[in-house]
């Protein structure tokens, strides 16, 4: 155990580490305690970081098996964007939640995103009114320090916000966040949501929102795209580094959609977004989606069956067996090898020992032992879904630390050591181990002689 180190790891952070993992959750924080391998994959990410934080654009697709470690990798790199001091929103793509619609669920997706805004302050989500209050506050000090009454901080807030008209709804943000400021004056909470209301998207009527804060536009399903870069260029403004837009579950475009002419209208939302991206007309921002393989490359129903996105999309034909390049924008996450479950169930046993590799409630050998009973129980199917033999182990853990009576060995002997989840927890694993249900309207579906 010599090759680890004792850390200092915060209570927080390690219970927050440990309880996520025996619920089959990705923790939120304290993931650079456990992360493996990845290595060459983050470092393309955190060079996206730099261009969004120099004002350009990035736009990636993370594809893996199901049970790869994508959703463990988005929440790597959105600790890493916190740190460098981005602001993010992230949401799960579900079939009221999508790209492109009619019916309100573009805009329900804009509202789930800023809902779960992020800061380094505050890296849990729900920072929109922290946003907010902290640009407002500093043109407030700014303008009082000279000499300056409320009546000036309303007019200033109205001119630095003048260069945001250039994007669709940029006058309408400005008006609300004088709302904002003004219902802070008043002691009015009532404004003050209401505001917040509109920024998050959640006006479904322009009269509801012309009656509460006297603007003409809200955020609906046609500006969904722009009203995202609106709210990366006030993120700018407002001192952060920039905004990135984290999007999982890409399977619900792709095999949950009712109809090909559904899949398309959202796979063109996203090639428009690509574009933008890559030829910079986008600024501080960034975008990576997540899906699995066959989100990808199926033909019939993935993002290939869209020609146009498909040649956006394509891999460097020169990469073979052992050569990678992760310039394009598709990253493929590869499962863990052996060598990286055991690094992975190691660095949860120090995190579970507080940091201390000397008292840690298991030995080496105690990990390949439970490493191998997972293979015998769960067979191949170990390696590309790790949830369920990490979940086992915090299990195992916890059970020594409280029954110093019992061996690990005891234990790894008993029946019901590794068992899977008995129900799926994302769409993706029920489309993994249910694939392809016919739809009425899909195709040929219901075609009948």
């Amino acid at each position: 155990m010599s090759d680890f180190q004792p850390v200092k790891i915060k209570r927080r952070e390690r219970d927050a580490v440990l309880q996520s993992l025996q619920a089959g959750l990705v923790p939120k924080q304290g993931l650079h305690l456990i992360q493996v391998g990845r290595k060459q994959e983050v470092t393309a990410l955190l060079s996206d970081l730099e261009r969004i934080m120099d004002d350009g654009a990035a736009f990636r697709i993370a594809v893996g098996r199901f049970g790869s470690g994508k959703s463990f990798f988005l929440n790597l790199i959105r600790s890493l964007a916190l740190q460098q001091n981005l602001v993010v929103v992230q949401a799960d793509f579900t079939m009221e939640r999508r790209l492109y619609a009619t019916g309100g669920e573009s805009r329900a997706l804009y509202s789930e995103l800023v809902r779960n805004l992020a800061l380094k302050s505050r890296p849990d989500g729900g920072a929109l009114r922290n946003l907010c209050s902290g640009w407002i506050s500093e043109v407030q000090h700014r303008v009082k320090s000279s000499g300056g009454d409320d009546a000036d901080v309303e007019r200033v807030i109205l001119e630095d916000l003048r260069d945001l008209q250039e994007h669709v709804g940029g006058y309408e943000f400005a008006e609300v966040m004088q709302s904002f400021f003004r219902g802070h004056v008043e002691g009015s909470e009532a404004l003050q949501a209401s505001a917040l209301r509109w920024l998050r998207g959640e006006y479904t009527t322009k009269t509801e929102a012309r009656q509460d804060l006297g603007v003409r536009r809200i955020v609906d399903d046609e500006s969904f795209y722009d009203s995202l870069k609106l709210l990366a260029a006030f993120v700018k403004k407002a001192g952060y580094s920039g905004l990135l837009v984290m999007l999982d579950e890409l399977v619900v475009l792709s095999h949950r959609l009712p109809s090909s002419r559904a899949r398309q209208t959202n796979y063109e939302a996203m090639l428009a977004i690509l574009n933008d991206c890559v030829q910079g007309n986008a600024q501080g921002l960034g975008f990576i989606f997540a899906g699995t393989d066959e989100c990808l490359e199926d033909r019939r129903r993935g993002l290939f069956s869209y020609e146009a996105l498909r040649s956006r999309l394509a891999e460097n034909e020169l990469i073979s067996e052992g050569l990678v390049d992760l310039s394009g924008p598709v990253i493929r996450l590869q499962p863990l090898s052996q060598e990286d479950l055991f690094v992975l169930l190691k660095n949860i046993a120090v995190v579970h020992a507080n940091g201390d590799p000397t008292k840690m409630q298991v030995p080496d050998e105690a990990i390949v032992a439970t490493l191998k009973k997972a293979y015998d129980t769960l067979g191949a199917e170990y390696f590309r879904t790790p949830r369920d033999v990490v979940r086992s182990f915090v299990g195992l853990l916890n059970i020594l630390d409280q029954n110093p009576q019992v061996t690990w060995q005891q234990l790894l002997d008993m029946e019901g050591t590794f068992q899977k989840a008995n129900e799926a927890q994302s769409i993706e694993e029920e489309v993994a181990h249910d694939p392809e249900v016919p739809h009425e309207e899909d195709d040929l579906a219901s075609f009948r002689l």
